[in-house]
């Protein structure tokens, strides 16, 4: 399998002859990770872009995020120039010609890609948290929260369920806190407040379904070449901990999902986390040891992870010791953090004899590095001062039209544009909260339609009373006998009197 063109080593071209001081990555070594690092308008897009195509040309599909707007650029062929034939003619590129790679464009807000979504419950309450920036007596709520809906088979999709899971925590609260912990109503609040914010600033679109499937991040051509996935990131980028916990997310997915595949002739993706810093400031602990493990584990399953930033140190000594492909840009050593990234990157290759790497970073201009990459039984090259390839595609931009045609033809398309809403944790909980407020309230129903029934028949019930029925008498029946009887006991009293008088009177 032919190898990655980098470019041309300026240094000391001699060393490699046999590849007429060519730079190259070994496909076999692609996944053991790398970095891309350097300051702002030195080139590191450029780089990553021939990266990119390198990869797509050899079948291996790409992920990265686009921060800026011009890594769409690798979706058109490019435009040859005076400039580009010269760095092409001086290192020495004989197959080279202009085209695009096989792409497709995501976005978590919908607009310049599909829409990428995920469920509240595979996200996890652990990079929830750092999304919505709780202390930790918060995220323990939410701890509380997630195995709440596991214990009683409530499913977390989208905010609204997770909205209406807290709601049922602040109802139960008491008989929560002696199963699960305490739950203050203050800690469920600033919760609420952080989903609100979240939801202000568009991150609700990532939440629901249907959710993103690894296989479509890892799709081939029919010709064999592997699909260029470009995450639009612009907008995304003023939301860091979005931004940076969605990679995260992503690369955990990949981490727990793909099974173990050992050594490979090339990798099975290559995954870019550009603005790797973004990843690692104010990271907890826990964090961070999660990162390194992935970092770690994932290469037995296939996958390459190249970080991008600005200096090197800012990808902790635990993962940085981990990159074996380095490709470091020019630094300007203006301040003393400055002049640390220079000594960090100058102490992580391996020397060259021909090479003060400390005073070359300084010196480097647009599109050279410095660059090591893993030879043979995974052993790293001495550093060498490189001009880096030239990219096959656009170096920049494209217009809305070349998007819109690039997603008329996606294989995605239909699968995610249209979001699914299906029964989930809110509508189940509506739905009990209906019955038990239906059963409380038949009771009062009941009585509200005898006391209904009796006010519709008053004038029945009164005439009833009055009058009688067949069956029982009424007032003025009941009235008139017993007037009558009562004159006719006391006209019989005056009778038995005026008899018993003339006998009683006749003995006198």
């Amino acid at each position: 399998m032919d190898p990655i063109l980098v470019g041309k080593a300026v240094t000391t071209p001699d060393a490699l002859a046999e590849n007429r001081g060519l730079v190259q990555l070994l496909p076999k070594y692609g996944n053991h990770h790398g970095l891309v690092a350097g300051a702002t308008g030195t080139g590191k897009t450029v780089t990553l872009m021939t990266l990119a195509e390198g990869f797509s040309r050899i079948g291996v599909p790409v992920f990265l995020a686009d921060v800026k707007g011009d890594v769409a650029g690798l979706a058109v062929a490019g435009t040859p120039n005076d400039k580009l034939q010269a760095r092409i003619a001086q290192i020495g590129i004989d197959d080279y010609r202009p085209e695009g790679a096989p792409t497709i464009f995501w976005d978590l807000y919908g607009k310049l890609g599909h829409p990428i979504r995920t469920t509240v419950s595979e996200m996890g309450p652990l990079l929830l948290s750092r999304i919505l920036e709780l202390n930790d007596t918060q995220s323990g709520v939410l701890d509380i929260v997630f195995k709440l809906a596991d214990d009683r088979g409530l499913l977390l999709l989208d905010l609204e369920d997770l909205r209406a899971l807290l709601g049922l925590v602040a109802a139960e609260r008491r008989d929560i806190g002696t199963s699960y912990g305490l739950v203050s109503t203050q800690s469920i609040g600033a919760i609420q407040r952080a989903l609100l914010r979240l939801e202000q600033e568009g991150g609700g679109h990532f939440f629901g379904e249907p959710a993103l499937e690894l296989a479509d991040l890892m799709r081939t051509t029919p010709d064999g070449r592997g699909v260029v996935g470009i995450l639009a990131a612009e907008q995304l980028i003023l939301k860091p901990r979005l931004y940076s916990s969605f990679l995260l997310w992503l690369m955990s997915e990949l981490f727990e999902t793909l099974p173990e595949v050992g050594d490979l002739d090339k990798p099975r993706l290559v995954f870019v986390f550009d603005e790797a810093h973004l990843l690692f400031d104010d990271a907890p602990p826990a964090l961070r040891q999660r990162i390194e493990q992935v970092v770690r584990i994932i290469r037995s399953k296939g996958v390459g992870v190249y970080f991008c930033s600005q200096f090197p140190d800012d990808v902790p000594d635990d993962i940085l010791g981990q990159l074996g492909n380095r490709v470091q840009h020019a630094l300007r050593a203006f301040t003393p953090r400055d002049q640390k990234a220079v000594r960090t990157a100058a102490e992580t290759f391996v020397a060259n004899p021909a090479l003060d790497v400390a005073a070359t970073i300084g010196q480097l201009g647009v599109g050279e590095a410095l660059v090591s990459m893993l030879r043979d039984k995974g052993v790293p090259m001495p550093v060498e001062r490189t001009l880096i390839a030239p990219p096959r595609c656009r170096m920049g931009a494209i217009t809305e039209h070349e998007r819109a045609q690039v997603r008329a033809g996606s294989p995605v398309g239909g699968k995610y544009d249209r979001a699914v809403d299906r029964e989930s944790a809110a509508e189940m909980l509506a739905k009990k909260a209906e019955a038990a407020t239906a059963k409380a309230e038949a009771p009062v129903a009941q009585d509200a339609a005898t006391d209904a029934a009796e006010d519709g028949g008053i004038g029945r019930k009164v005439s009833e009373w009055m009058w009688g029925t067949r069956r029982r008498q009424g007032a003025v029946e009941t009235m008139t006998k017993q007037a009558a009887r009562t004159v006719g006991n006391q006209i019989g009293r005056q009778i038995l009197r005026g008899v018993l008088g003339n006998i009683f009177g006749g003995r006198r």
